[in-house]
């Protein structure tokens, strides 16, 4: 299953660019998952600076 990001996003961006396969992506006000994309490496988890992201 694919990690999900909360409303706690900042949309601060250090977990699109930690993605490596580009599954994270600006929509509004937050960053979003695209499940379809994720392959559920969990890096982005370990750079979200409020613990935004879930998996």
């Amino acid at each position: 299953m694919a990690h999900t990001i909360t409303d706690d996003c900042t949309n601060c961006g250090a977990c699109e660019d930690s993605c490596p396969v580009n599954a994270i992506s600006e929509q509004g006000a937050k960053r979003v998952i695209d499940a379809d994309t994720c392959i559920d490496c969990g890096a982005c988890v370990d750079t979200c600076p409020v613990s935004a992201i879930h998996a």
